[in-house]
């Protein structure tokens, strides 16, 4: 991939009925307590982020990742990853975290994180945020731009994590949503909570593209593109071909390689158009007035990566390998998709039920079973108990390193802010750690300006500088 990115998942929470303390917001908050007060996952701020985040609210971890309250959810943030594969286990790394903390904590049996996008019962929507760095001149012209959102409107295809029904956001300007018939089962999580194509809010009206121009690098070299339509994926194959596939359309864009003439009319409608089709066809239409398909579309990005972007490294060719793969599998043999592609194997999974049980689709049991499909625990997450075919499976274990919660990345600047995390953990004078710098008193800082160096040696520069340090327990 050799591309910087970065992942942000916020996790739903889930309460038995034997809970007394029936407070969804309240377990979120005594994991990241746990976490950074008795598992010693990190460092917690000890200022303020923003109005919505003062001290306490979270911290940065040994991974060189970030956890924090958001709205209610507990978030996690990968570090930044150079890697495809490394993406992927730091990803991973999150559900483990919050994992354990319920063992630890003795809750494991009565509190569930939930790796999904949508409340069934309010119909709110939390996110999966795709952060990738781009180059600082690489041209966002509007065809340039309309090409891209047709190939995020469109990779759902086999990016998507389904869904049992429908939701009917308002749209930012607030008129009431039009009476739609009944959605049994669609493939994204976030297309019906997608009203913009591109904007700069975030919680408000959630766009395809977060147009805020944050690089959290050296604004004058990058820019950092920030993704809000992706669904959280429980299928670690998903999350590579998510992220990877995305990854290499960026670096055709950077070359000035994307296709012609494969604008959306609308981008947002075809996003939950595509997501709804109950004949899976997924005819989508174009600018030009064109019709095509949104199988055909992704083949078109395929060949172009394929021609282009071919033995630029291994992990890219296993890349646009498996890519073909799942496109031709989506259109001959979906059943080889079933513990890779998550949207197939959780439609596998409640068609089955549905037969065995004899149930309608509109029945509120589906809801649950669509809830436990994104259950973290191993013991009672659907997920786990699909076995995928030989391909898919070695993949998926082979992202699994117990280690990610608290190693960090050896080739990104995580590496360097890891360490002073662990520094940090020793002392109890104040400091401040942040993506792009670590600081001291208030007074000495380090700016991290490239996500590509270490830094490991410019930290352990600047923290071996003479202090006035109480260590703790001093």
């Amino acid at each position: 991939m050799d591309r910087i990115v970065g992942i942000e998942t916020e996790y739903g929470c889930l309460l038995t009925e034997d809970e007394p303390h029936g407070n969804s917001e309240l377990w979120p908050a005594k994991v990241k307590n746990y976490l950074f007060r008795k598992a010693d996952a990190g460092t917690i701020d000890l200022h303020y982020r923003d109005y919505e985040e003062p001290p306490g609210n979270g911290g940065f971890l040994l991974n060189g990742g970030r956890l924090y309250l958001d709205m209610g959810h507990i978030e996690y943030a990968s570090p930044e990853c150079l890697h495809l594969h490394d993406l992927v286990t730091y990803e991973l790394a999150g559900d483990d975290l919050l994992q354990s903390s319920l063992v630890a904590l003795g809750a494991e049996d009565c509190v569930s994180f939930i790796k999904n996008n949508v409340d069934h019962h309010t119909g709110a929507t939390f996110g999966c945020h795709e952060n990738y760095l781009m180059k600082r001149e690489a041209q966002f012209t509007p065809p340039i731009l309309g090409t891209l959102l047709t190939f995020l409107a469109t990779r759902q295809i086999f990016t998507g994590s389904g869904r049992v029904g429908q939701s009917n956001p308002l749209a930012f300007d607030f008129e009431p949503p039009r009476p739609e018939a009944q959605v049994n089962f669609q493939l994204s999580q976030r297309a019906d909570h997608i009203v913009n194509d591109i904007y700069q809010w975030v919680q408000f009206n959630r766009a395809i593209i977060n147009a805020r121009d944050e690089p959290l690098a050296d604004y004058r070299k990058y820019r950092r593109l920030h993704l809000l339509i992706g669904d959280s994926n429980m299928s670690p194959y998903a999350n590579a071909l998510k992220i990877g596939t995305t990854a290499c359309v960026l670096s055709l864009l950077e070359e000035g390689r994307l296709p012609r003439n494969l604008v959306l009319a609308d981008a947002v409608q075809s996003t939950r158009d595509i997501s709804r089709d109950p004949t899976q066809m997924w005819i989508v239409r174009l600018e030009n007035g064109k019709t095509i398909g949104a199988l055909d579309v992704q083949w078109e990005f395929h060949h172009l990566a394929q021609k282009y972007l071919h033995n630029s490294s291994a992990e890219t060719n296993w890349l646009l390998e498996n890519w073909g793969f799942v496109l031709e599998a989506i259109a001959h043999n979906r059943h080889a998709l079933i513990g890779g592609v998550d949207w197939i194997t959780k439609k596998w999974l409640l068609d089955a039920f549905v037969e065995s049980e004899g149930l309608s689709w509109d029945d509120p049991w589906l809801q649950s079973i669509d809830l436990e499909y994104h259950n973290i625990d191993p013991r009672r997450g659907l997920f786990f108990g699909v076995t995928p075919g030989k391909g898919i499976a070695e993949w998926n274990n082979s992202v699994r390193r117990p280690s990610a919660t608290h190693v960090p990345p050896v080739n990104t600047r995580a590496s360097g802010r890891a360490r002073a995390v662990a520094f940090f953990q020793t002392c109890n004078f104040p400091y401040v750690i942040n993506w792009d710098s670590i600081a001291c008193d208030s007074r000495d800082f380090l700016l991290m300006g490239n996500p590509f160096e270490t830094y490991n040696d410019e930290v352990a520069s600047f923290l071996s500088k003479p202090r006035t340090v109480n260590v703790a327990g001093d």
